[in-house]
């Protein structure tokens, strides 16, 4: 099971709403409003491809997100 963490840049002042908003998508197992160079972070289970999981296209869709960056979780054997 391939798992990723998204990290997401939000507009200013929007954070908690974005990851409010981004735990309710299918395929997301958490998602933080986080202090630092990026405002939240969100875990999603991928089922063996996160490139294919329902929750980067919902993330994709939220507004008031301004840059992301997807770190996939490598298989373990």
């Amino acid at each position: 099971m391939a798992q990723a963490y998204i990290l997401i840049q939000t507009e200013v002042g929007k954070a908690t709403t974005i990851a409010e908003r981004i735990r309710q998508l299918p395929g997301v197992i958490t998602a933080e409003d986080v202090v630092g160079p990026y405002d939240v972070v969100v875990r999603i289970d991928g089922n063996g491809d996160p490139g294919s999981s329902p929750a980067l296209t919902g993330i994709q869709q939220v507004a008031g997100i301004t840059r992301t960056l997807t770190c996939e979780v490598p298989a373990r054997a």
